[in-house]
């Protein structure tokens, strides 16, 4: 063998290296797009894109024999523009006739039937069907102008990660938050559980409970009481501080009430283990010596900081962005107990608007377009009172031609919190995104107090409310006049951006105001009187022929002495 060919056996052996590892390479980048596919979570899907998406799975999944999906296809042609225009108390009590009449369709999504036998390829297109089948059931609710449909998740790989947490589980654990529960609760997901198996049962955990005053507390109780809910209040924030020993926290008004005590780390370990071996009993009619307890929730909620108190460590990363968890994880606590924790998932639900479930939590806030909209559901569920004591400001009080008890303008609360703050963007004016994502932050994590009330303890209060809004109105009108006359000297002090003149007596374009004519006064007072007009600049008649007199200014002659030449 010469001398060239062993140099060109070389090449060709560097040739087949350098090919193998770009191989290796190309591997490599499909399998991490696809591994980070698979842990994106999707709740922001637009119309155009919608559309391409279930086209393209409705063609790659068709099947002449698959008729049901077929005829659910969605009609893009037709519209509904027939809606009449409606008051505002008139628009809500339509939404709430049909959110009570499809609350039966606001499903999750079921996993189909499969056994042992099935290939990968046979379930992955059975999931991925029954999964474009539901897609279309809720794009029917979504075309109804009626209704308002909260973004929910649309990524399978994460609903799979539902129905495996489902199955694994012997006690169902529902984190809610607990100045909302209803919001934060899917029924049809306890349903789907009793599907699965008849003997397994869904608990609600009330995180964040130690935000609830305890009146409050006790009416939540009352009320999942009487609808046969399985609850427990519970606090992560104060679990992980008396675990590290910051804060102990003792009551002993809580501890002896035990259906609104706060739970500890070990009575909550103690509890759901309890609650699962009963399920288990009635299972199999014997004692288990494992059982498995899976959590579920929103994003946002605590689920993530109640299973690293629970556990005793950091084991889930937690943070404010929603969704930080992806994938199921299965935690070992004792020899009898274990944990199966899940990714947050956003269940379709109704909502009054989408800056609601920012306010909430569940969207994260730097994707706020409208920062004025998201800071109006704060500043209509906190009180007026408790934002000023809280931030240190003074709102602009309402006019005296608006309800005294009305909420604060999210433009009144987010340019008095800026001028408190010293925020100003770079034209110049106040910086109000800076100062909504703050104000949704501290409403968020607590340092704004608020909370929601049971449906029927909140109407009664909404009633009471009205009555006594109704005596003040019945009273108000007894001094109609007098309340004229502060409505006028207030629209004498009316400011530039509502459209009106700035200051006492100026009008638009710095024009003086009308005065209003007496009442009582007859036409001829409402007549503008004559202005005289002031004549004294003419010359007056001294006998003259009336020529104009010309005034000429001579300039005075020098009268220095004269140089001799």
């Amino acid at each position: 063998m010469g001398k060239n060919d062993k140099s060109s056996l070389g090449r060709a052996l560097v040739k087949h290296h350098n090919h193998m590892i770009q191989e290796s390479k190309e591997k490599g980048q499909v399998y991490y797009r696809q591994h980070k596919k698979v842990l994106e979570s999707i709740t922001d899907v637009n119309d155009i894109d919608a559309v391409i998406q279930q086209a393209d799975e409705a063609v790659r999944l068709f099947s002449a024999d698959n008729s049901a999906a077929v005829s659910t296809l969605i009609d893009l042609e037709s519209s509904s523009n027939t809606s009449e225009i409606m008051t505002t108390e008139e628009r809500r009590e339509l939404q709430k006739k049909e959110e009570e009449l499809h609350a039966n369709s606001l499903s999750v999504p079921r996993r189909p039937a499969w056994n042992a036998k099935m290939t990968v390829e046979e379930l992955d297109a059975n999931e991925r069907r029954a999964f474009l089948v539901w897609r279309r059931s809720l794009a029917r609710l979504e075309e109804n102008e009626s209704l308002v449909l909260t973004p929910f998740e649309k990524n399978l790989d994460i609903w799979r990660q539902l129905w495996r947490v489902v199955e694994r589980s012997d006690l169902l654990v529902m984190v809610v938050d607990a100045r909302n529960p209803l919001f934060y609760r899917c029924p049809d997901l306890e349903a789907y559980a009793r599907e699965i198996d008849e003997h397994k049962r869904t608990l609600l955990l009330i995180n964040k409970a130690d935000l609830l005053p305890y009146t409050v507390r006790l009416k939540w109780a009352q009320y999942f009481k009487l609808h046969d809910i399985l609850y427990v209040f519970w606090s992560a924030k104060v679990a992980t501080a008396e675990l590290e020993g910051k804060n102990p926290v003792s009551s002993s008004v809580e501890s002896i009430d035990t259906d609104t005590k706060l739970y500890t780390r070990d009575e909550l370990l103690s509890r759901l283990q309890s609650e699962a071996e009963e399920i288990v009993v009635r299972r199999t009619n014997s004692q288990s010596n494992h059982v498995t307890v899976g959590f579920v929730g929103y994003p946002n909620v605590g689920k993530s900081s109640t299973i690293n108190a629970l556990v005793g460590a950091k084991r889930t990363g937690v943070t404010s962005t929603p969704g930080k968890t992806k994938h199921f994880q299965t935690l070992i606590i004792t020899e009898k107990l274990t944990l199966c924790d899940c990714p947050g998932l956003v269940f379709p639900s109704f909502t009054s608007s989408r800056y609601e479930m920012i306010a909430s939590g569940v969207l994260p806030i730097h994707r706020m377009t409208e920062h004025r909209e998201a800071v109006q559901v704060v500043a209509d569920r906190v009180p007026r009172h408790v934002i000023e004591a809280v931030y240190n400001i003074t709102l602009p009080k309402p006019k005296p031609y608006e309800a005294e008890n009305r909420p604060p303008l999210a433009a009144e609360l987010l340019r008095s919190y800026c001028a408190s703050r010293g925020y100003v963007a770079s034209s110049g004016l106040p910086d109000e995104t800076k100062a909504a994502r703050q104000i949704l932050k501290d409403y968020i994590d607590g340092k704004l107090p608020h909370y929601q009330l049971p449906p029927g303890v909140a109407a009664v209060a909404a009633e009471d409310e009205t009555s006594e809004s109704r005596e003040e109105s019945d009273s108000d009108s007894d001094s109609g006049e007098g309340r004229l006359e502060e409505v006028l000297e207030d629209l004498e002090s009316f400011d530039m951006a509502n459209g009106l003149g700035l200051g006492s007596s100026k009008g638009v374009g710095g024009g003086r105001r009308k005065k209003l004519p007496p009442a009582g006064a007859s036409y001829k007072h409402h007549k503008k009187p004559q202005r005289k007009k002031d004549r004294e600049w003419r010359v007056k008649d001294d006998g003259t022929d009336g020529t104009p007199v010309v005034r000429v200014y001579q300039k005075p002659v020098n009268g220095g002495p004269v140089m001799a030449t």
